[in-house]
């Protein structure tokens, strides 16, 4: 697949592996760029590792991330300064322009992301990824939002699909989700150990290596997607493939 790139946008450091990470090594090994963006350093975690200060985990986090996406051989990572939990409290237009920023820089013709019920754990900050890089996806298409971008001398990128992740179970003692429906049933099964262990990377959260572990195990050979938005109207078409119909630019 030459010439094709893809951006991932999250919330955490280790959000990457346990949403995403068969997606990213399955496109990685058919040619694809792959492109995570992480929107905070993940300083607000529960499972700190014995590190006590916000910045010293964040810094901590941040290389987790790193040896995370060498695990996944992902092209390009990269971990924002958006504050940890606290992400439905930052200014929306000056997030949402980073983004943006980041797409006309990129120029990926596919995102993914997490859908607004915010996952599994229906976490905060994972809902609002999915709203800022929602936005971001139909806002860096257009010659009329962050002119001073194309000022700068970048050029509009109009994505052609974006997929919300997306599920058939949910997990027991969480905080109730609706789940869209899967339109994408991508089968990452020859990669599960890789994206475990790629997970296992971010030590810090060692706690929750069990439960990560054994519901993966259990139902991961399949990363499931919802359509959300395409560059060609119509109806959802039932896929096995992120990038069928995507014409390399």
């Amino acid at each position: 697949m030459p010439n094709l790139r893809m951006l991932c946008v999250t919330a955490h450091p280790d959000d990457e592996a346990g949403g995403f990470g068969g997606s990213l090594l399955l496109y990685q090994a058919r040619g694809v760029e792959t492109n995570v963006i992480c929107l905070t350093p993940g300083q607000a975690a529960r499972n700190r590792g014995g590190y006590q200060a916000d910045e010293e985990l964040a810094a901590v986090r941040r290389k987790e991330f790193a040896a995370a996406c060498n695990i996944l051989k992902v092209t390009r990572g990269e971990v924002l300064n958006f504050p940890d939990s606290r992400l439905d409290h930052v200014d929306l237009y000056m997030a949402v322009g980073e983004l943006v920023r980041r797409i006309r820089q990129i120029q990926p013709q596919l995102m993914i992301t997490f859908g607004a019920e915010g996952g599994h754990t229906a976490h905060p900050d994972h809902t609002m990824a999915s709203i800022l890089a929602t936005l971001a996806y139909h806002w860096a298409g257009r010659s009329n939002r962050y002119t001073d971008q194309l000022e700068a001398g970048l050029q509009p990128c109009r994505v052609q699909k974006l997929y919300h992740t997306t599920s058939t179970f949910t997990l027991p003692d969480r905080q109730p989700i609706s789940l869209a429906p899967p339109t994408a049933v991508i089968d990452v099964g020859p990669y599960l150990e890789t994206k475990i262990n790629a997970f296992k990377a971010h030590v810090t959260q060692a706690p929750l290596f069990p439960l990560f572990e054994g519901t993966v195990r259990k139902r991961g050979k399949y990363e499931m997607y919802h359509l959300a938005a395409s560059v060609r109207p119509g109806a959802a078409p039932s896929e096995n493939d992120l990038f069928e119909g995507i014409v390399a630019e």
